[in-house]
């Protein structure tokens, strides 16, 4: 099997999984700037096709869309893919160093916590909810 072609079939499961759980793909740092200049808050997660991204990330987000505190926006911008649309967001990441796959929680376009690599790598999706879920109840309601 080619190389490419595999990581391309990877790449596209990765962005389904998102759009299908109705997360809203930013590809572009115009998309970037437009959804993060809105009043309101907004969910972004930073997509990777690593196996805590698959595993862990997209399915805790997915989990969210269904969580009681609703975000405004739930979006995603995929590291290593789409870069210049990552740039821009983790622009407005101020405070924390770049990490995929993470999670951040912005309200009227300010950064208001992270859930990062470190945060999602080698725990359960459970345990990943679970701060998510504290996170919205946090700077959500």
């Amino acid at each position: 099997m080619d190389f490419q072609l595999f990581m391309n079939d990877v790449v596209q499961t990765a962005r389904k999984d998102m759009t299908e759980a109705g997360y809203t793909e930013l590809t572009t740092p115009e998309q970037v700037e437009d959804v993060f200049s809105k009043e309101g808050t907004t969910i972004v997660l930073i997509n990777s096709v690593c196996g805590c991204a698959g595993g862990i990330a997209r399915p805790s987000a997915h989990y969210m869309k269904n969580y009681e505190v609703k975000a405004d926006n739930y979006v995603t911008v995929f590291a290593g893919q789409d870069r210049e649309a990552t740039a821009k967001a983790r622009e407005y990441f101020e405070g924390y160093e770049p990490s995929s796959p993470s999670f951040a929680l912005l309200k009227d376009g300010k950064i208001q916590t992270m859930l990062e690599r470190h945060d999602i790598e080698g725990h359960e999706p459970i345990e990943v909810v679970a701060n998510l879920e504290k996170a919205f109840d946090t700077y959500f309601k």
